[in-house]
């Protein structure tokens, strides 16, 4: 069956990295192996910093809506699927396209926001309830968002929990490189093998990226003293600030700076903690990530983060933007080499059961394959 998938925040070939980007390539892969035929359909990216642009946007949406009702009205995909709608980044051209061509509307990762109504973005808040009101089907990563759109779709069977989920295996592979990869990255950047490693992946971004970074330095300012050194992979235009912040720890800590996702798998494996606040955090991939390697996270517990994480078993939660207790709990990890080793092992075979592609692309063929049936073109 072939699929119309659309990514309207980013394009899965877009040239800036980052994890909107990876899980749209996700899905594309994970659709491929539940059997489909997925073509991204419009790379129009409806996505805008400035309310003030999304009346242009919509015009340009509603032009390629009709470019692909008249390329496809004769022979139609047998069904669209968006990735990621909200009221900066709505589908304007999905709704339409499947009216038209009588066919299934899917969307995966939708987020709506009361407090938006009447405001600034209200073109793109109504729209994105406009669209998650047409879906038949709304696969939500977290259960924060399930809640949330609850309202507009009319059967609750159609509002799904759909967990955020990866390829594991480049992680798995590198794990089992560990004491390899982890001397090769000792001698690349200089710093000692016999030490703990704490391990970030994040932006440097000038938004709650920013934040996050804010307070790890604070939890520095609390676990200084502790045996350690600190590996940060992220590069941003928020990068000199956030540097600034952390310069009191400059001893202890390594700048990677950004690495493709190629890269990455070897960083997790070789580190001890993964530390992230996860302010304002929608889920965080890099939980997924630094699991599927055996790396057990620190975090803060807000939005969806419990969602990629086992609490107590892969990971340690704490209070929203609490630097003492985020503090306290990577100092548990440092000091407790048993915990550590279990909760390794019980982070990587947490991804690899419940949170694989391949598992992800049965999953959706459950979903979806009846949905086709239900809508003949």
């Amino acid at each position: 069956m072939r699929v119309a998938f659309y990514a309207p925040m980013k394009p899965p070939d877009h040239t800036v990295p980052s994890g909107d980007r990876s899980i749209a390539r996700l899905f594309l892969a994970a659709l491929t192996q539940a059997g489909y035929t997925p073509t991204v359909a419009s790379t129009l990216r409806t996505w805008r910093r400035d309310p003030a642009d999304l009346a242009a946007v919509q015009e340009a949406a509603a032009h390629e809506a009709e470019r692909l009702i008249a390329e496809w009205r004769d022979d139609p995909p047998d069904l669209w699927f968006t990735y990621h709608v909200y009221y900066k980044a709505p589908d304007w051209i999905g709704p339409t396209v499947c009216r038209a061509l009588r066919i299934p509307y899917v969307i995966a990762e939708a987020s709506y926001a009361p407090k938006r109504t009447g405001g600034p973005w209200v073109l793109g808040h109504d729209a994105a309830g406009a669209a998650i009101a047409a879906a038949d089907l709304v696969l939500s990563p977290t259960r924060l968002d399930m809640n949330c759109i609850a309202p507009l779709v009319r059967d609750p069977q159609r509002n799904v929990f759909f967990p955020p989920f990866l390829d594991h295996t480049p992680y798995a592979r590198a794990a089992e490189r560990r004491a390899e990869l982890r001397a090769q990255i000792a001698t690349r950047y200089n710093i000692e093998s016999q030490r703990l490693w704490i391990l970030t992946v994040a932006m440097m971004r000038e938004d709650a990226k920013r934040e996050s970074y804010k307070v790890i330095a604070q939890v520095l300012a609390e676990i200084g003293d502790a045996d350690f050194r600190y590996l940060i992979v992220g590069d941003g235009p928020a990068a000199d600030e956030i540097k600034l912040a952390l310069a009191p720890w400059q001893d202890q800590i390594r700048f990677v700076g950004a690495c493709t996702p190629e890269d990455l798998p070897p960083f997790y494996a070789a580190a001890d903690v993964y530390l992230w606040p996860a302010v304002d955090e929608a889920f965080g991939m890099a939980f997924l990530e630094a699991q599927a390697a055996g790396c057990p996270v620190v975090a803060g517990n807000e939005r969806g983060v419990p969602d990629v994480v086992q609490d107590g078993v892969t990971a340690l939660l704490g209070p929203p933007r609490n630097h003492k207790a985020l503090a306290i709990m990577t100092r548990q990890l440092l000091g407790d080499p048993q915990l550590r080793t279990t909760m390794s092992r019980q982070a990587a075979a947490f991804v690899a059961q419940d949170r694989s592609l391949a598992g992800a692309a049965r999953h959706l063929r459950d979903l979806l394959t009846p949905l086709c049936s239900a809508h003949p073109a």
